[in-house]
């Protein structure tokens, strides 16, 4: 009896994923723990086993699918067994025979091209995508994909194609349609603007915005970038001092360190402080678990790691969940200031901008100008008062600027 292979569950909020790419093809002989096909949510992206040896009879889903979790997304058996009792409800009738298999990639397409029913050509967006950037013409491929259908690797396969000067050279009238490039929004792009919407759409965001004395900030990373290297600290970045101040004072206004889902407030005695991450793929956002009781090293070590596996690829999603409050800078940017959205259901988000002379007036009134940070707080302020919200900026702005003696507390 064929065995499926199901979409896993990577953690309680994924509710689907998408399949970025398969790595075995229909007709293909697996063993149990080889890699099929790679998958991504809104948080990483992740691998999927074989679960048995055998053959890979069936994929049920196209590269590009969105699948739902614990859906059966292809099938490992013997040849010959029936894979249909194990396609998903809502599954793309995408099998391809494994009598077919043999015939699935041929290393030099045939020029006869894949109509549709209607006579219209039948290609992935992919396939359209790396056709244009070629310069291969579609209507010279024979498609290997479901149904005849011209997918990417066929046009990997195709030699670059001329194509005709009309073609070649648009006329101005066309112009404009052959300045227009189209991508599809999908995967963590999609989800990121899905969640950004619903949570300026579901929360009262107000953001108050002030700046902190910078000196010290500055004057203990050249003083760590100076240190012995056994002692570890030649990392520790401005961003780690801000997150280490963040989860001391987060301590002292709980009301921020909260999570607001419907009517019901979890307010909470530890930090998981999440703090946005800048990737190829999108926005991440990790998460440092009991920032608040972490020394500075051990807080700039678990960025540093979690920034890596973001960027790199092997976060999970695990990594990425449970975070009370968030911190997110631009200041590597130049921006001084700006206005966060809130990670719902987190209460509260702190924005820092970038270090620049800022004025101070002395008590004789004289003016002078120092290095401040800029910090930008949104609070979801359906729960969360401006006052409540402006005392927890001025106390990091005090501890900020006072950061030597906020380590030795």
């Amino acid at each position: 009896m064929a065995i499926p292979v199901i979409m896993p569950k990577q953690g309680q909020s994924v509710e689907s994923c998408i399949i970025v790419s398969w790595k075995k093809h229909a007709g293909d002989a697996v063993k149990a723990g080889d890699i099929l096909c790679e998958v991504e949510t809104d948080k990483a992206t992740f691998e999927v086993e074989s679960p048995a040896e055998g053959t890979l009879l069936a994929i049920f889903h196209e590269q590009g699918a969105d699948v739902p979790v614990l859906t059966p997304i292809a099938a490992i058996g013997k040849p010959g067994e029936s894979t249909d009792a194990l396609r998903g409800v809502g599954a793309a009738a995408t099998a391809v025979p494994v009598a077919a298999a043999s015939n699935a990639a041929p290393s030099h397409p045939s020029t006869a091209p894949a109509p549709s029913g209607d006579g219209k050509l039948k290609a992935s967006p992919r396939a359209k995508a790396l056709a244009a950037a070629k310069g291969i013409s579609l209507a010279g491929l024979r498609g290997t994909g479901p149904g005849g259908r011209i997918i990417e690797r066929d046009v990997q396969a195709a030699k670059t194609v001329v194509l005709p000067p009309s073609l070649a050279r648009p006329t101005s009238s066309s112009m404009a349609t052959g300045e227009v490039r189209e991508v599809k929004v999908t995967g963590i792009r999609k989800l990121i603007s899905e969640r950004m919407l619903a949570s300026l759409q579901t929360t009262a965001q107000l953001t108050m915005h002030t700046a902190a004395d910078a000196r010290t900030l500055q004057s203990m990373r050249k003083k760590f970038k100076e240190s012995p290297e056994q002692m570890g600290l030649r990392d520790v970045t401005i961003n780690d001092m801000v997150l280490y101040a963040v989860s001391r004072v987060l301590l002292q206004y709980p009301d921020l360190n909260t999570l607001y889902t419907g009517d019901t407030l979890r307010l909470h005695a530890s930090v998981h402080l999440g703090f946005a991450v800048d990737t190829p793929k999108g926005l991440m956002v990790p998460v440092i678990r009991n920032a608040h009781s972490l020394s500075l090293r051990d807080i700039a070590l678990e960025a540093s790691r979690l920034i890596a596996g973001c960027r790199g690829g092997g976060i999970t999603p695990a990594e990425m969940a449970g975070g009370t409050f968030t911190v997110t800078n631009l200041g590597t940017f130049g921006v001084y200031g700006f206005t966060p959205v809130l990670n719902a259901p987190q209460v509260g988000i702190l924005g820092v901008g970038a270090i620049v002379p800022g004025p101070v007036i002395a008590a004789d009134g004289a003016v002078s100008f120092i290095p401040q940070i800029g910090l930008s707080l949104t609070v979801n302020h359906q729960v969360v008062d401006g006052a409540p919200g402006a005392r927890f900026l001025q106390a990091l702005a005090a501890d900020i600027a006072r950061f030597d003696l906020l380590l030795a507390k």
